[in-house]
């Protein structure tokens, strides 16, 4: 008797010991995946450092524009990088009368060529 529970205690100790290195090799697996995703990303953003900050100070705007709460055409213009927006759209008489919901069309300045 005491032969089977010492080979079921060494069969239950074989298998605690499997679960714990499977455990520990999949921790470490993770961790470096964990790791690899932060060292790719940060690799990615120094790539093209100075294209990156044009990215970030610009946000693109869409061809059709809706004007918000609180914006100006020079707002606008900055924005969006058109400084032709009135030139644009002719339907706008007076450059101080905007208004949120009004709609103009953008043309960014790269496009003005």
């Amino acid at each position: 008797m005491t032969s089977f529970n010492s080979r079921k205690r060494r069969r239950i100790l074989s298998s605690k010991d499997i679960v714990d290195t499977a455990s520990w090799y999949c921790t470490t697996v993770l961790v470096a995946l964990i790791l690899l995703c932060i060292f790719r990303e940060s690799s990615m953003l120094h790539q093209n450092h100075e294209s990156n900050l044009v990215l970030y100070k610009r946000p693109y705007c869409d061809e059709i524009y809706v004007v918000g709460e609180g914006e100006t055409l020079h707002t606008i213009s900055d924005k969006c990088d058109d400084p032709f927006i009135v030139e644009n759209n002719p339907h706008i008489h007076d450059p101080d009368d905007v208004f949120p919901g009004l709609v103009i069309q953008i043309t960014p300045s790269r496009h003005h060529n």
